[in-house]
């Protein structure tokens, strides 16, 4: 167990997968100050009031901003003639996020796995003792690849739908070509997930694209939201997103594929964006503090998640705008006022926020999309409560 002290506690990340409910699994736990006693420990320094804020538990690190497939959401605008960050600066971030206590490395691009030495990335993020991940299109990836990447703790593929509903999302169909990626990795003995981004044309038929996905072997699926950066910032993202009547029906629909498909091969998990749809379903919004109990967050954004782009800029997360600080010098993160900004609105909502019983979950919603929508920093604009409260 890795132990790292927070205010209120200490963050615990389990090295061993344990046995729960949806079979095995390792864990990030958060603890409060009486249960890490109870281990023996204390927090000591990190415990006193004025006690600097520590990093994320997570980072985003994008590789390259090389990629042919052309997506027409592509949220970091990666194109082909895109470039490999250099792998003495990517051992620098990684050295700087080792420093500030980083948990989990997740890769992204560009596609990743254009790099050769993707495989070595993995190996230098777990001397650092961080978990390394990756998110793949699966395009043009080999067999001689997938052998590249057994040292990742889980490669996820992007798989938006079958056929039409893949188009739908991206601007072409390359379903099959996630599929043969899934099958490959699986067949490797690689943990291999899928990220599944919701639109308003795929909702409906979001439980086929998940049973197709576990029925390939996919053990998780992460549901994404579509968001307005990179190439999504266009007036094509007001026809994409989800429409009022979907995010209402969110929370219900995804209760329903939960107890449809979750079992011990096979779980769910939803990105940050999509928890303030949860306020139109009144059992959700009445489980707030068994949401927070669990991990079920809104925007965390520049607080235990933030990203570092292809240009070496740090951002508070991977859909947002640079800050000044360098990768380099993440763990200089406390100081910069951009992040700051971003944690801050945590503490300063304004209605119907502050009067919401999902508040401390939901923490207002997606600012990526409030500042496209509304050119502010929050509250989230396509919130049902909040288009309620317009209303």
């Amino acid at each position: 167990m890795i132990v790292r002290f927070e205010k209120w506690g200490a963050w615990a990340k389990l090295e061993k997968e344990i046995d729960t409910p949806l079979g095995k699994r390792a864990a990030i736990v958060g603890l409060d100050r009486a249960s890490v006693r109870a281990l023996g420990l204390d927090g000591g320094d990190a415990w006193n009031e004025d006690a600097p804020r520590t990093a994320p538990i997570e980072a985003h690190v994008a590789v390259t901003s090389q990629c042919g497939a052309g997506c027409e959401g592509c949220y970091l605008d990666a194109r082909p003639d895109g470039a490999h960050v250099p792998r003495e600066e990517l051992e620098r971030t990684f050295d700087a996020l080792e420093r500030a206590g980083v948990f989990t490395i997740a890769f992204g691009g560009g596609e990743p796995t254009l790099r050769d030495d993707l495989g070595d990335l993995a190996i230098e993020a777990k001397k650092r003792g961080m978990t390394p991940v990756v998110t793949t299109s699966g395009i043009g990836l080999t067999e001689k690849k997938v052998e590249r990447l057994s040292d990742l703790a889980q490669v996820n593929v992007s798989y938006d739908g079958i056929g039409a509903d893949y188009e739908a999302v991206r601007g072409f169909d390359a379903s099959a070509a996630a599929e043969r990626a899934i099958g490959m990795l699986r067949s490797a003995g690689i943990r291999v997930g899928v990220n599944v981004v919701v639109s308003r044309q795929t909702f409906d038929r979001l439980g086929a694209t998940l049973a197709r996905a576990k029925a390939l072997g996919a053990c998780e699926a992460q549901l994404l939201r579509y968001k307005p950066a990179g190439r999504a910032a266009s007036l094509d993202y007001l026809s994409k997103r989800l429409s009022a009547d979907q995010a209402s029906a969110f929370g219900p629909r995804l209760r329903a594929l939960a107890a449809d498909l979750c079992d011990a091969d096979f779980s769910m998990r939803i990105d940050c964006a999509l928890v303030p749809f949860f306020s139109a379903d009144p059992d959700l919004a009445a489980s707030a503090e068994l949401l927070r109990k669990f991990g079920v967050f809104g925007c965390e954004a520049g607080g235990t998640l933030a990203a570092v782009r292809s240009d070496g800029r740090v951002a508070p997360c991977s859909f947002a705008g640079p800050t000044n600080l360098r990768g380099d010098r993440f763990d200089d993160h406390a100081g910069d006022e951009t992040l700051a900004a971003w944690r801050a609105y945590v503490d300063t909502p304004a209605e119907p926020c502050a009067s919401c019983a999902l508040r401390s979950v939901c923490k207002g919603g997606c600012k990526v999309v409030s500042r496209f929508v509304d050119r502010t920093h929050g509250p989230d604009p396509e919130c049902p409560r909040v288009r309620a409260h317009r209303s």
